[in-house]
């Protein structure tokens, strides 16, 4: 059984910054892409930012410069680093994984439960 945790939401000032982190947990034989995604209410559930197993990285135009993401591959964790948050920045924080949990099985998408993230003064 596989799971991945959030944890490092909060509430934060704008201008603030955040670091969220995800770690993926149990029978996992290898991770391709792993990602951040974000969903505000009424909104639908958007990219955020991704990374690939080799580090190569990509990022929502509305987080470019602003947000960092990165990952322990012997840890199979991945990091969100958020800089000068904005009040629109708020939503509920998804990570995911693209894993497979033994050699015979193919690749499949793992969610998190999600971390709330609140920009407000």
């Amino acid at each position: 059984q596989v799971q991945l945790v959030e944890s490092g939401g909060g509430l934060v000032q704008p201008g603030g910054s955040l670091r969220l982190s995800c770690a993926a947990s149990g029978s996992i034989f290898g991770v391709k892409t792993m990602g951040w995604y974000r969903q505000a209410p009424g909104n639908q559930r958007d990219l955020v930012a991704a990374i690939t197993s080799g580090g190569s990285t990509n990022y929502a135009d509305s987080v470019k410069g602003r947000f960092t993401i990165s990952r322990d591959n012997a840890k199979n964790t991945t990091y969100l680093q958020m800089n000068s948050l904005k009040p629109e920045d708020t939503a509920v924080y998804y990570c995911n994984a693209d894993l497979v949990t033994d050699k015979y099985s193919t690749y499949r998408i793992y969610w998190g439960q999600g971390t709330q993230v609140t920009v407000s003064s």
